[in-house]
């Protein structure tokens, strides 16, 4: 890489040198409520989960219908976790 010698271009250059030294990281959020860990956590206090009103279980065997509906305690689920639903069914942790 060649520097320039004039000002401007050396500090562009020292600029293009830190930007491809700064390691890319993804912005963490906010940290992580124990709530939302792991389904442990979530079948603590929501024994049979958290879902959305209208989520049905996408099961093969018997569905859990007795989840706790609520549209904003999924949203959180899924803004700290998206883990939570593995199978994309509206409904985070289920169990029966």
């Amino acid at each position: 890489m060649r520097l320039q010698v004039n000002r401007v271009g050396t500090v562009l250059a020292a600029g293009a040198i830190l930007c491809a030294t700064a390691p890319l990281v993804a912005a963490a959020p906010a940290t992580m409520p124990a709530l939302w860990r792991n389904c442990r956590h979530v079948n603590a206090r929501y024994p049979r989960g958290v879902g959305r009103d209208g989520a049905r279980d996408k099961t093969s065997g018997t569905p859990v219908t007795t989840f706790k509906h609520s549209n904003a305690l999924y949203r959180n689920a899924m803004h700290y976790n998206r883990g939570l639903d593995r199978d994309h069914d509206g409904i985070a942790c289920e169990k029966l």
